[in-house]
């Protein structure tokens, strides 16, 4: 595998995401019961999303802090974020759930937000240089 200087912009995007999906992750997680009310999205699916949430964020934070990061895990993120923003809003295409309006704006800028983050880590890894093993 290939190890690389992280950019500082990839730190900063991983830095944002892993404070992003820590911060939704909690308030997904302990507060799933009353957003389902507000946001009308099941309880289970919020809890499941802010309970997954929780060690994606742990594991960007372990990768912030470290000297250099191996390509492979800058891609897995990447893959997670597209993942998850496919999954999201084909929640709503689809016709999965129905959320109020406030769920649907919920669910569409959340993606939105893993979206640019997404891109600003892609375009942070371009800018990064391999380590000599």
């Amino acid at each position: 595998m290939t190890h690389l200087d992280m950019s500082p912009l990839l730190r900063r995007a991983l830095q944002a995401d892993a404070l992003a999906s820590g911060a939704v992750g909690l308030l997904l997680a302990l507060a799933a019961g009353p957003l389902e009310e507000l946001l009308g999205l099941p309880r289970a699916l919020l809890l499941g999303a802010g309970i997954g949430m929780l060690p994606f964020a742990l594991v960007l934070g372990w990768m912030v802090n470290r000297a250099t990061v191996q390509r492979g895990w800058i891609w897995a993120v990447l893959t997670i974020n597209v993942v998850w923003v496919v999954d999201s809003l084909s929640l709503l295409a689809l016709g999965w759930v129905e959320p109020t309006l406030l769920g649907k704006v919920f669910v569409i800028g959340q993606a939105v937000a893993v979206c640019v983050l997404a891109e600003l880590e892609f375009f942070g890894l371009r800018r990064c240089q391999a380590v000599s093993a």
